[in-house]
């Protein structure tokens, strides 16, 4: 196995020396015995502000497995990842973080794992919850919105994941700048598994996602990759719909009971109950056409051919 480890960095100056010098004392003794063939690190620079990017540079001029790549601006971690995977030039991938909550040292597990289990994706669970409660809550609420997203194994996903780099091939089109990676990975194979690590704690900085950031990341999760919202307004329309009938019969039974002596009620409220549930189911039906036109516009791959033989 070729291995590239792709780590997205945001004002990490004071853990990328110590990342670079554990990950080449891990990943060197794994091509020592033979796990490894090669390796490659490729730091994406995410647009920091401070002083990371020449940081990374100057690593990568003592350790020549370290690559760096600087993006223009700060274009959020996903995106950060989706670069870095699309330069790795190995067929596996690991992706892990810059704060040092995914010790390196257990980078072999997920190696390991992804061997005995045959899986196209392995994702790496904590053996203890490694953020605090607030954060920990935010994080089942991310993960929440990827289930409603359409990914099947959203409660396993996690930011420390190794993938064959083929996957990659399955969103090569994607050029959405609300892109998820756990979302897109989804799309191209359900042959996932997980292995249980052992995690750190952040010792420097605190993590840069918000709550604020985290719902605006939920939103987009629900809203960008499934059609949730839309179902729940066709829904909403049948419902309406039918209560709407439901009313109008009341109404006819009273009017023809003599229940209802109010002049013009009978009418006015058929017509109302009538016409708000064939509203509603319009525009439940519109929002279905929407949906459809939504999942075109994803570039979702038709197919992602695995292995092909051929006579010459």
């Amino acid at each position: 196995m070729r291995l590239s480890v792709v780590v997205p960095c945001f004002r990490s100056e004071a853990t990328l020396t110590e990342l670079a010098e554990r990950l080449e004392s891990s990943l060197s003794s794994l091509l020592t015995s033979k796990i490894l063939r090669d390796y490659e690190v490729l730091f994406v620079i995410d647009g920091s502000p401070d002083g990371t990017a020449s940081l990374a540079c100057g690593l990568a001029k003592t350790h020549p497995k370290i690559r760096v790549l600087e993006l223009i601006r700060d274009f959020g971690q996903h995106n950060a990842l989706v670069a870095g995977i699309r330069a790795a030039r190995f067929d596996t991938v690991v992706t892990m973080d810059d704060d040092l909550q995914h010790p390196p040292e257990e980078i072999h597990r997920l190696i390991e794992r992804m061997r005995e289990s045959a899986a196209d994706l392995i994702y790496a669970l904590p053996e203890t919850e490694e953020h605090g409660p607030f954060r920990s809550t935010a994080s089942q609420f991310v993960k929440a919105s990827l289930a409603l997203a359409g990914v099947p194994n959203a409660k396993s996903v996690g930011a420390f994941r190794a993938f064959r780099t083929e996957l990659r091939e399955g969103f090569a089109t994607v050029t959405d700048p609300l892109v998820n990676l756990d979302v897109l990975l989804s799309w191209v194979t359900t042959r996932v598994d997980t292995v249980t690590v052992s995690m750190d704690w952040r010792s420097v900085g605190r993590s840069g996602y918000t709550f604020r950031s985290l719902v605006r990341h939920t939103m987009n999760m629900v809203t960008g990759y499934g059609i949730v919202p839309l179902k729940l307004a066709t829904w909403l329309g049948f419902v309406s719909g039918f209560f709407g009938l439901v009313l109008l019969t009341i109404v006819l039974i009273q009017h023809f009971t003599g229940a209802t002596t109010i002049p013009g009620f009978t009418t006015t409220i058929a017509a109302i109950s009538i016409f708000a549930g064939a509203q509603m189911v319009t525009i439940g039906i519109i929002g279905e056409y929407l949906g459809r036109q939504h999942f075109r516009s994803m570039q979702r791959p038709m197919y992602v051919v695995r292995h092909s033989t051929q006579e010459d």
